[in-house]
């Protein structure tokens, strides 16, 4: 795990934590994330064929706060993607907007397949592009429908592939700059930044999806996949501290076991 110096403190980057993502954003400095692209539950109780299920896809209680605690961490002029469920887009809307978040743009993944067919069959996902504040227009917008090839959802049931979201980091980010998924499942969006050359930054709730986002990401760091990142173990320090206070935090994530 590496880190990047944020006004005296210090941001883990190139990792996947393991825990709950608000507790974890309140732990990292304000302003410190160049990008944030993010798949969090739809609020739909999803469940595949094999049984798997989402953590939180039954409640609303972590909107607000996740969200509002994503806009802090994100610098001012800088964007975020947010993917959602449509059935419950007023849901979504209001808590970006709670946040501070501003709707700017809105994007359609087109795929060849259906997910499920009712009234209609569903052939696409969906995003919406969030700006805090007021980021430049680009020189070369990317186009607000892309094509989404199928993953096969082997790590984590509602799995992107890492063919979509490359345009979108390429497109929003510069080399070396920081991209975070506080829903981050398998590791789609980290995998996506690591290819393109971008510092990434994860956070798994589940710890079979956080395992399978470790290995995938860094296969031969066994022991890693299995420790949980505690923000309430962080203690105040004056700036000149700063790096042994995060030394302590992310030595004690990757050498101590979780306790159950």
């Amino acid at each position: 795990m590496q880190t990047n110096r944020i006004d005296q403190l210090l941001v883990p980057t190139n990792t996947v934590l393991h825990g709950d993502c608000i507790s974890i954003m309140r732990s990292l400095p304000a302003n410190s994330i160049d990008f944030i692209l993010t798949d969090p539950p739809y609020l739909v109780r999803y469940q595949d064929r094999e049984g798997r299920s989402i953590q939180n896809d039954s409640n609303t209680d972590w909107l607000i706060p996740a969200f509002t605690g994503a806009y802090r961490v994100l610098k001012q002029d800088h964007f975020m993607i947010s993917f959602y469920g449509w059935t419950q887009i007023d849901r979504f809307i209001h808590s970006w907007r709670s946040a501070g978040l501003r709707i700017v743009g809105h994007l359609v993944f087109r795929k060849q397949y259906a997910s499920k067919s009712r009234f209609l069959r569903y052939q696409h996902e969906q995003a919406y592009l969030l700006a805090k504040g007021n980021p430049a227009l680009p020189e070369n917008p990317i186009v607000d429908v892309i094509n989404m090839p199928y993953s096969g959802n082997k790590l984590h049931p509602t799995q992107k592939p890492v063919a979509a979201l490359k345009p979108l980091i390429e497109a929003f980010t510069q080399p070396g700059e920081l991209v975070l998924d506080p829903f981050c499942g398998s590791g789609s969006t980290l995998l996506a930044a690591k290819i393109l050359n971008r510092s990434y930054l994860g956070i798994e709730l589940d710890s079979r999806y956080h395992a399978a986002a470790k290995k995938r990401l860094h296969p031969d760091d066994i022991r890693a996949s299995e420790r949980v990142y505690s923000p309430q173990k962080e203690q105040a320090s004056r700036p000149h501290a700063a790096h042994r206070r995060c030394a302590a935090i992310f030595s004690n994530h990757l050498a101590h076991k979780a306790q159950p």
